[in-house]
């Protein structure tokens, strides 16, 4: 059976339900959203290595460092865990959608969702007023939960919701089940990482750079495509997975963020991927670009490419 899922935004209002646990369903008019244009520029502090040698990604060709890979994935196996490639973080599927401010995760309806950390519940329930996007009924059935050091994590569309607002919540503790609540094509679980100001609906982080990967011998890869005056270029970006020959052993294409969203320290990134050697490729404005990088067990590879 093949699972096909995705969240897209809506302009009108929804008469009120409520909240409940109960399926909404929507149709999706075509989105008038306006969404702010940002001239996103690099932060010129980049998180140093986790070695005792500084390592500085702007010299070198790539630097590995811990990360913060402190977040249990919401869904755990059997069920699938693996984020959906079709519909990433800031992208918008080729032009087709509004930039992704969140993961996907492809369930069937009723697999078990799984608080990611620590916390407290700071919503739950049918998201009837426009708080959490600037929509009503766009995420459905939500879960909210409020971590450590302003950090805060969002799971949508769901079907059934376990737990109450104020409730003090273990990482691990089951707070729902997948569904198609709200604005969604398929069931999925819609899971999202803010920090900040959560009800700022351009507050979200890219949640691959904040999940623990998926094996023990994954890592992730965070890109930073920027110009000679550190702003961020678009580009598509070929990951190739190499062994020790130079044999291909995986392909990965990665668009970099939508502008709206390229507002930290990368404006592309990609998870779980094998432990091993990989070569970066891009073109931009006519120009070749290559680079060798290494990814490590358990840790972020960051990668600076200034291009013309």
């Amino acid at each position: 059976m093949i699972l096909f899922a995705s969240c897209m935004p809506v302009q009108t209002a929804t008469p009120s339900p409520q909240p409940s646990a109960a399926i909404v369903s929507i149709s999706k008019p075509t989105s008038t959203f306006v969404i702010p244009t940002q001239t996103a520029t690099l932060h010129p502090t980049v998180t140093p290595t986790a070695t005792a040698i500084p390592c500085d990604p702007f010299t070198a060709d790539f630097c590995i460092t811990d990360g913060n890979f402190i977040l249990q994935r919401p869904i755990l196996p059997s069920a699938n865990d693996s984020v959906d490639r079709t519909y990433p973080f800031a992208s918008t599927a080729d032009g087709t959608r509004d930039p992704h401010h969140g993961v996907e995760f492809v369930n069937a309806f009723g697999t078990p969702v799984y608080a990611a950390g620590d916390g407290s519940v700071i919503f739950a329930g049918l998201d009837d007023v426009a708080i959490y996007s600037p929509w009503r009924v766009y995420y459905g059935n939500l879960v909210v939960i409020e971590h450590e050091d302003n950090l805060f994590t969002l799971y949508a569309h769901l079907s059934k919701i376990d737990v109450k607002t104020g409730d003090l919540i273990a990482m691990g503790d089951k707070i729902g089940e997948v569904g198609q609540s709200g604005v969604a094509i398929g069931s999925h679980l819609h899971f999202e990482v803010r920090r900040g100001d959560v009800e700022d609906y351009f507050s979200t982080v890219n949640s691959e750079l904040w999940l623990t990967p998926r094996t023990s011998n994954s890592g992730a890869i965070e890109f930073s495509i920027v110009n000679e005056n550190s702003q961020f270029q678009k580009a598509t970006i070929t990951v190739q997975h190499v062994d020790e020959s130079n044999n291909v052993l995986g392909v990965y294409y990665i668009d970099t963020y939508h502008p709206t969203l390229t507002t930290r320290t990368e404006n592309a990134a990609i998870g779980d991927l094998s432990a091993g050697r990989y070569r970066i490729t891009l073109i931009h404005n006519g120009g070749f670009y290559e680079r060798w990088v290494e990814v490590q067990s358990s840790k972020l590879t960051q990668v600076v490419i200034v291009v013309k």
